[in-house]
C-alpha cells in the first residue's frame, strides 16, 4: 500500500525541519511531499538545502489549492492513502499508523485526528473552541453525524476520496466544507483521538481579525455543500 503525507506550507521555515524529522522517525513507511505555496521566507531554501521532496507553486493558491495540489499528486502517482499534515509542528506522525489501522478496520473513507475526544494536549484558543463547537452542531444538523474537530488539518483519505478531491476541493478554509460534502454523499468519516502541539513559530492563517468572516463564509459553504446532495 502506497501512503503519502501532504504538507501544505506557507512561511514555515521555523517548523519544517522538525516536521520532516518527525515523519521520518515515526512514520517511515510514508512518503511525503511539501507543497510550498509561494512562501516569502526561507521555506523553499530549506527544502532545497535538505533535499526534501517538494512542489513549488508558481502562484499562491491558499490552503485549499495547496492541499488539492497534494491530492492530485497523490492520485496521479498511484497512492492508495494520503494524509494532510500541517507543516507548523502541531501534528505528530506517531498517530499515522493508528489512522491507517482504523481506516482499514472500520472501512472508513476519511479518518480525522481530533483534539476533542480525550481533550489532551493543546486545545486551541477559547475563541476557536467556541467556533469548533458551533461547527460540530451545524454539521450534526445537516448530516446527523457528530464531528468533534471539523477544522482539524490532520485527515487521512482513501483512494476513492483522493479521486473526488482531485476533481473538486474547496479553496478557502476547506476542512469543514469537505467533511460535509463527503458525509452528504454517504462516505464514511471516523475520528480518532490525538494530541496536538502548540505552534512554536510562525503565525496561523486565521487571525482574530478575520474570525467573523471565517465563521460566516464557512457556514454558508457548509449549508450549500449539504444542499447539493
Amino acid at each position: 500500500m502506497k501512503k503519502l503525507v501532504i504538507i501544505p506550507a506557507f512561511n514555515e521555515e521555523g517548523n519544517l525541519e522538525k516536521t520532516i524529522q518527525d515523519i521520518r522517525e515515526n512514520a517511515p513507511d510514508f512518503d511525503y511531499v511539501i507543497i510550498n505555496d509561494c512562501s516569502t521566507d526561507g521555506t523553499l531554501d530549506i527544502c532545497r538545502r535538505h533535499g526534501f521532496s517538494y512542489l513549488n507553486l508558481p502562484v499562491n493558491l491558499g490552503i485549499g489549492g495547496a492541499v488539492q495540489t497534494g491530492y492530485r499528486y497523490a492520485f496521479f502517482h498511484g497512492y492508495d492513502i494520503a494524509v494532510q499534515f500541517d507543516g507548523d509542528g502541531q501534528h505528530s506522525a506517531k498517530y499515522l499508523k493508528e489512522m491507517v489501522k482504523v481506516m482499514e478496520e472500520t472501512e472508513s473513507d476519511m479518518v480525522i485526528g481530533s483534539r476533542f475526544i480525550q481533550r489532551e494536549g493543546f486545545q486551541s484558543s477559547a475563541l476557536r473552541r467556541v467556533g469548533i463547537r458551533y461547527f460540530t452542531g451545524l454539521i450534526w444538523l445537516l448530516t446527523r453525524k457528530t464531528i468533534t474537530d471539523s477544522t482539524s488539518g490532520m485527515r487521512m483519505v482513501n483512494r476513492r476520496i483522493l479521486k473526488k478531491f482531485t476533481e473538486e476541493y474547496p479553496k478557502d478554509y476547506p476542512e469543514p466544507e469537505s467533511v460535509v460534502t463527503i458525509l452528504s454523499e454517504k462516505y464514511k468519516v471516523t475520528e480518532i483521538p490525538v494530541v496536538m502541539n502548540e505552534r512554536e513559530e510562525g503565525a496561523s492563517s486565521i487571525s482574530l481579525k478575520n474570525s467573523i468572516y471565517y465563521m460566516i463564509k464557512v457556514s454558508i459553504a457548509i449549508v450549500i455543500a449539504a444542499m447539493k446532495k
